[in-house]
């Protein structure tokens, strides 16, 4: 999608869809009076007669308009009259990026005069809008799926018309909308595939095709090299999958050298069967979103390449498929943690920490500024906190401010949980150092105590992401969740550099 910048009066531009933005009742916002004047009182006569639809996003489409270039012209809702919120304004934004990819019109241009949530910049704005609407035209072409007819192309070409004069600001703030859409668009790609395509394999050459497009360099550690290194934790769980493990190691560097590397960390658990500790069969097809932290790190890395953040991160990424066989790990079994560190597997379904444990301190020789993981942990999350906010956990309050900030400014929110100590006696173990599992209470932060046991060495937080990266039912896909989170981050830090 091509997004620019474009300013002068809305009712003289040419385009094949004008979006304008209203609320549901009430007065009609400056710039839609101005419309609504060339277009002889209709605006106004459709919010009277309750056309205009009570929630946030909903949409309605005027064709050959008179009185305007345009032509058609998508009404937008913003809600019932109020001071417009930032649920409000993405909401709106969602819609009309959704109503664009489907229509037959290849060029719009989308208002955002009125659209000016209380305290957000011009810059914050564009930023959303290019990337909500470029999200809203996101398509996963299944591979093999039949279809009967084509699908109208969508709006391309999309113009963000403005009241201020053109700045670079703004330009480069559109820009990285665009590019953080763009992260989203690979992360969902890479969870949306089946497994038998998008396996431990697969991720690894994602990354060396990021490398070798934005020219930076890529290790793909194997089987003989993790045995060298000693990950007999993450070799556990790959260990009876056919498919071999790989530890994908990505360096970005876009800043200083010398300059400490912020370290991401994402589980790329590509099909999670449970191991012997099989899973039951309901929705069992939604395993393949276990490798999402996954996706979200390679997303991260495409966004911040595209933008050329002048900043330095290191893309880990432990790629393994758990599956039972003759060669799987058991209940009881103890390995021994790259760490030096023994845990004794009390589940086989627990392994997201068994990978993470050794990335986490593989992390460690690169003398990180500080190390974030990313993981569809705990259904324990789940339970805590839904699908509307990410499970954060840190030992560094610091960085869990900006973490949360970063949340909070891109919408793609997080809460923090406690990380005390008081939980660790959960882990406790008769055989080994620790135990895999922490029992059913407070699932989530025992499973961040046990992440918190190989990140003593630097500052680290953890984003459990179980519920936010994917959807189900019969909307099932992956949202491309926390790249947005992760990128405001990253887009903050290369600012304060």
């Amino acid at each position: 999608m091509n997004i620019t910048l474009l300013s002068g009066s809305p009712e003289t531009i040419q385009t094949g869809t004008l979006v304008i933005g209203v609320f549901a009742d009430g007065a009609l916002p400056p710039t839609a009076q101005l419309l609504d004047a060339a277009l002889g009182g209709r605006l106004a006569s459709l919010v009277k007669l309750g056309e205009v639809g009570a929630e946030a996003g909903s949409t309605l489409v005027l064709h050959g308009p008179t009185g305007v270039a345009a032509e058609r012209l998508l009404i937008v809702s913003l809600g019932k009259t109020q001071p417009l919120s930032e649920k409000a304004f993405r909401d709106a934004l969602a819609g009309a990026g959704k109503a664009l990819a489907s229509s037959v019109a290849t060029q719009a241009c989308v208002i955002l005069s009125d659209l000016a949530p209380a305290g957000r910049s011009p810059e914050w704005r564009l930023r959303h809008a290019a990337r909500i609407l470029a999200d809203g035209a996101y398509r996963f072409d299944a591979p093999g799926k039949r279809r009967d007819a084509p699908k109208p192309p969508g709006a391309g070409e999309i113009g963000l018309l403005i009241e201020a004069p053109t700045t670079e600001e703004l330009k480069t703030a559109a820009r990285e909308g665009a590019a953080i859409a763009e992260g989203m668009a690979l992360a969902k790609d890479l969870g949306n595939l089946p497994p038998n395509v998008c396996n431990p394999g697969y991720l690894a050459e994602t990354g060396q095709a990021l490398g070798k497009e934005f020219g930076f360099e890529v290790d793909v550690l194997e089987r003989a090299d993790l045995e060298k290194l000693g990950m007999w934790s993450l070799l556990a769980v790959g260990r009876a999958s056919y498919s071999p493990c790989k530890l994908v190691v990505m360096h970005y560097r876009g800043g200083p050298a010398g300059a400490q590397p912020i370290v991401l960390v994402g589980k790329g658990v590509t099909f999670d069967t449970g191991g012997v500790s099989l899973k039951p069969a309901a929705l069992l097809d939604e395993m393949k979103y276990d490798m999402s932290g996954a996706g979200s790190v390679l997303g991260t890395l495409k966004t911040i390449a595209r933008l050329g953040l002048p900043i330095n991160v290191i893309g880990i990424v432990p790629a393994v498929e758990n599956m039972p066989g003759g060669n799987a790990a058991r209940p009881g079994d103890v390995v021994t943690s790259m760490s030096g560190q023994t845990i004794e597997i009390l589940n086989t379904d627990a392994e997201g920490r068994l990978i993470l444990c050794d990335a986490l301190t593989y992390a460690e020789r690169f003398n990180p500024a500080c190390v974030v993981d990313i993981a569809t942990l705990t259904g324990a999350c789940v339970v805590a906190l839904g699908s509307h906010a990410s499970g954060l956990f840190a030992n560094d309050e610091p960085l869990a401010a900006e973490l949360l900030k970063g949340g909070v400014d891109s919408g793609d929110r997080a809460w923090q949980l406690p990380l005390w100590d008081d939980y660790q006696v959960q882990l406790k173990s008769n055989f080994a150092d620790m135990s895999n599992l922490g029992g059913p209470a407070a699932g989530s932060v025992t499973a961040a105590c046990f992440l918190a046991r190989f990140t003593k060495t630097y500052k680290w937080a953890h984003l459990d992401v179980a519920g936010t990266a994917s959807i189900g039912g019969d909307a099932k896909g992956s949202t491309g969740r926390p790249v947005p989170l992760l990128s405001e981050f990253l887009l903050s830090r290369s600012q304060a550099t």
